[in-house]
């Protein structure tokens, strides 16, 4: 069988997400065996100071038996971070306005050291 032709075959199902300099693939495989696995690969563009670019990737493999409980960590992690951290990006390479709101996450018990409590030293006393 030609290289090509196994390629074709290995390939079932592909979906892609773009999100900014990110893009993830999500493929359906086959195995020798004819049996089925999933590929996530994470795709992130590198931009140079010459204005070229190159693409860095990384790719997991994940089987069959391994589904149910990777779909309910996942599941898991993901409420985790939505319920503690809602659904907003707040960073600062995501919004290009965000600010820190120190005085909003003061809390009562938080003292600012004042700065203006120097003793008056006049220079003829040295």
């Amino acid at each position: 069988m030609r290289e090509n032709d196994m390629l074709e075959k290995e390939e079932i199902f592909s979906k892609v997400l773009r999100a900014g300099r990110r893009t993830y693939f999500f493929d359906v495989r086959a195995t020798k065996a004819d049996d089925y696995y999933i590929t996530i690969t994470e795709s992130k563009k590198f931009t140079e100071e010459d204005g070229s670019f190159h693409f860095k990737k990384h790719k997991i493999y994940l089987y069959k038996e391994d589904f149910t409980a990777f779909e309910e960590i996942l599941a898991e992690m993901t409420s985790y971070v939505l319920n503690h951290k809602g659904e907003e990006v707040i960073s600062e390479r995501h919004q290009k306005d965000f600010k820190k709101e120190y005085a909003s996450e003061k809390s009562d018990d938080d003292e600012i050291p004042q700065t203006s409590s120097f003793t008056d030293i006049d220079f003829d006393d040295i």
